[in-house]
């Protein structure tokens, strides 16, 4: 037998690509797990994580949920059938599930954003949140608390 290296291996499974823009500007009240309806090449592109949700929404059309303005980046080796990089991308959830989000976003004026782009049992799933946008002094506070448990961990490291 070969001596094992000591450097760790690359990473080979699947990327998760987060929307951390959202959870910073919007306060999530509730999660679901949808389908994404994709083409091509585009899943190896997601496989590899070369996707961006950042200016992303959802949006109900016509009893149907729809991922707008995701940005998924062309797949380099391949040729052939290439789709655009934003373009409107169909998400597969339950009737019931689309009609109470449609509900929940039109009576209480919550947004309905993509959370995370993910690989679950082969296939690729999103989650998407209802967020009801936060003000300044929100943010402000979220900051601060970020701010201030840094500094206990870094008082904390130096410690020991």
């Amino acid at each position: 037998m070969g001596k094992k290296s000591n450097s760790s291996p690359e990473k080979t499974g699947p990327a998760t690509v987060l929307n951390r823009r959202a959870r910073f500007d919007y306060e999530i009240l509730e999660t679901l797990e949808v389908g994404l309806v994709l083409v091509g090449s585009e899943v190896k592109s997601i496989y590899q994580g070369r996707a961006n949700l950042t200016d992303a929404y959802c949006v109900v059309r016509q009893d149907e949920l729809w991922l707008i303005n995701a940005d998924v980046e062309p797949y380099e080796k391949a040729s052939h059938y290439l789709q655009e990089r934003r373009r409107d991308r169909k998400l597969l959830a339950h009737r019931k599930e689309i009609t109470l989000l449609t509900r929940k976003s039109q009576e209480k004026g919550l947004a309905i954003l993509p959370l995370k782009l993910y690989f679950s049992r082969g296939k690729v799933k999103v989650e998407i949140g209802l967020g009801r946008g936060k003000k300044q002094y929100d943010k402000r506070e979220s900051i601060a608390k970020k701010e201030t448990q840094r500094e206990l961990d870094r008082a904390r490291s130096e410690k020991y």
